[in-house]
């Protein structure tokens, strides 16, 4: 008994038990049986994170805020990635199921009410990380997509720009409808919704971003600016601007929703609309925790958080009209 009130740091043990103990254990290379422990506590000290797509660096960045909450409370965090595919989002939270998670942080990979549906017939918390799901309410931390992509067009109709192409993730994701609508908000505004201004949907990737880029320039009226929905897409278009030599901002302008962390490129020249995904991370797990403890308010949580326009040099006015 008094080995296991060490162990789980559960009870009154005296400073000199305390310390034999842990001698012991340190000689012997004692490992406690996790799953062992969680059978009898009814709890594995094991939270998921559950992403659409880990090479992306927001999402990198989301997973260390993540990782650094869990940790400061002791929880261990699983994280899988489902290529944006709503069948592996299932089969992985059928896993981490089975696997008795205490939790799960979840991007999810459509606008689908299923995986949180069987989340909740398993009785396992939920908090939606980065986007949000309609028609159900779920625990969600994410940004104002909408608000942000609705500043970062208006930034480019003040410099002047009056055709603007949108390239946005996939149709059925909260982010590219947000971001789509902010687009859309923007130019109407400024009158220029004339259904002029192209709207692509693809991947939220550097191929998504470069076939919608490609696309676009092949059409007979060239937009003066660009807006990649995300930081992959931007990548994707830089990549088609090159191949058929057109300069950014000199001949076309490019801005993007996420930024590139500075370790990933050589020159920060694009400008964007970040997000404070560490915090995203950390916040969502927060809040997760207090659930699992029996804590927090009672009422359904809707964290937006911010995001934050970076000016740098990718924008710049419209080139004169021949």
């Amino acid at each position: 008994m008094t080995v296991s009130r060490v162990i789980n740091n559960s009870g009154h043990t005296s400073r000199e038990a305390r310390e034999r103990v842990e001698a012991a254990i340190a000689k012997l290379g004692y490992v406690p049986n996790a799953l062992a422990r969680g059978l009898r506590f009814k709890q594995t000290q094991t939270i998921a994170l559950v992403v659409t797509d880990i090479t992306n660096p927001f999402f990198t960045t989301v997973a260390r805020g993540v990782e650094d909450a869990a940790s400061e409370q002791s929880f261990s965090v699983m994280f899988c990635n489902t290529d944006e595919s709503q069948g592996e989002e299932l089969e992985y939270l059928n896993v981490l199921v089975q696997k008795q998670t205490d939790g799960v942080l979840l991007v999810p990979a459509s606008d689908s009410v299923e995986s949180l549906t069987f989340l909740k017939s398993q009785a396992t918390p939920v908090v939606v990380v980065d986007r949000r799901v309609s028609g159900f309410q779920v625990d969600t931390v994410r940004c104002d997509s909408e608000q942000g992509a609705y500043l970062l067009v208006r930034y480019l109709i003040e410099l002047g720009h009056r055709r603007i192409a949108a390239l946005m993730g996939p149709r059925a994701v909260s982010t590219a409808i947000d971001r789509s609508a902010g687009y859309q908000r923007a130019l109407a505004e400024a009158g220029l919704d004339d259904g002029q201004h192209p709207v692509l949907h693809d991947s939220y990737s550097q191929k998504g971003g470069y076939r919608m880029a490609r696309e676009v320039l092949s059409s007979s009226q060239l937009p003066t600016a660009l807006f990649a929905g995300n930081n992959l897409i931007a990548v994707g278009v830089l990549r088609a601007l090159r191949e058929v030599g057109l300069r950014v901002p000199e001949d076309i302008s490019v801005v993007a929703f996420d930024d590139i962390p500075e370790s990933l490129v050589m020159d920060q020249f694009l400008t964007v609309m970040t997000q404070p995904a560490y915090e995203i991370g950390r916040r969502a797990t927060e809040l997760l925790l207090d659930r699992l403890c029996g804590e927090g308010p009672a009422d359904v949580q809707e964290i937006v958080l911010p995001t934050e326009l970076v000016v740098r040099k990718s924008a710049g006015p419209p080139r004169p009209l021949a």
